[in-house]
């Protein structure tokens, strides 16, 4: 039996996501970061119902527990099925066993009317005991009047604001849209392009920032702290910390494994509990940076969360994963159609 750790925690994801995989190919080739954005992301987002945000939020906090991931930083968007969507996020993963802090990503890009829902739906979410944070989508799709309103009701609340921050070079004024409301309680998403030093913490996602071509955010330069997200693709923490690793080599020959342990041990931060869950791993030596930089394939076998046993020999205790799959696999093909 392998060694046993805290819980890991994916410092920024989009559960939403999940069903994606294997959707149509977008009417042609993304050319920049925007039409990323256009012709997948933003088609793939105005297309969700509240039961493919449920079983989309299933399948990924499920895939998360057997990755050994038990806290998870959601950030989500669905312009056709804003009310409500949090509760949905929040109740799927507490069925699952896992932990996730919830944030709605306020917009302008569906009016001021859909900017003024995806605020009300995150206070509603706060008001009413959930735990998030006021989730903005980019400064670049956001007036300066939402990103204000976000920051404020942010205060209101007592909690921060989960924004992405210069992710492409569409949305390289951010800095100085941002640098009058930012504060220390901010999670700031990518931070590949920024131009000035933010307060806040970054979350760092090398596999989507290589995957969508838009550079290298170097966070051994960021001032502040730094945790690892995904951005979506999953929750295999391990193993972004694997790829965090050889790409922070590949811009910095001096740089370690434990530095880059460190982003991957900063997520207790967010997730203060996560570092009280106890993950029994397939590998000895699963808490050694220099062991587990190199070493693919580490797998969770048991976890425990909040004292419970929810995956035991690979297999979660409180749901059925074929149900789950099987369910997502019916809500992607609806959602598909939709495309």
């Amino acid at each position: 039996m392998g060694d046993t750790t805290p819980g890991l925690v994916c410092g920024h994801h989009h559960l939403y996501s999940a069903l994606a995989r294997g959707m149509p190919a977008p009417p042609h080739p993304p050319r920049d970061f925007l039409e990323v954005l256009e012709l997948v992301w933003w088609r793939l987002d105005v297309a969700l119902d509240l039961e493919m945000i449920r079983a989309s939020a299933l399948l990924g906090a499920l895939e998360a527990l057997e990755c050994g991931t038990t806290g998870i930083v959601d950030h989500h968007e669905s312009p056709a099925a804003i009310e409500g969507s949090l509760d949905v996020i929040a109740d799927a993963c507490r069925e699952v066993g896992v932990r996730v802090i919830c944030a709605y990503g306020v917009t302008d890009r569906h009016g001021t009317d859909g900017a003024r829902r995806g605020l009300e739906e995150n206070e509603r979410f706060l008001r009413a005991g959930g735990r998030g944070m006021v989730g903005v989508h980019a400064a670049f799709t956001c007036s300066d009047s939402t990103l204000a309103e976000a920051a404020g009701l942010a205060e209101e609340r007592q909690v921060g604001i989960h924004i992405h921050v210069a992710e492409g070079t569409v949305d390289v004024d951010a800095g100085r849209r941002l640098q009058e409301l930012a504060g220390p309680s901010w999670l700031l998403a990518h931070g590949v392009h920024l131009d000035r030093p933010l307060p806040g913490t970054l979350a760092h996602n090398p596999r989507s920032n290589m995957n969508n071509h838009v550079g290298y955010a170097n966070p051994s330069a960021w001032g502040g702290p730094v945790v690892l997200g995904s951005d979506g693709i999953g929750a295999d923490m391990m193993d972004e910390f694997r790829l965090a690793y050889v790409r922070a080599r590949e811009a910095d020959i001096a740089i370690e494994p434990p530095a880059c342990w460190a982003w991957l041990e900063a997520g207790w931060q967010l997730v203060p509990e996560a570092k009280q869950d106890r993950v029994r791993w397939s590998y000895d030596g699963a808490d050694d940076p220099w062991r587990t930089a190199f070493t693919t394939g580490v797998r969770a076998e048991d976890v425990w969360v909040g004292g419970e046993q929810v995956l035991r020999s690979g297999r979660p205790t409180r749901v059925d994963p074929d149900e789950v799959r099987t369910k997502a696999k019916e809500q992607a093909a609806r959602l598909f159609a939709r495309l």
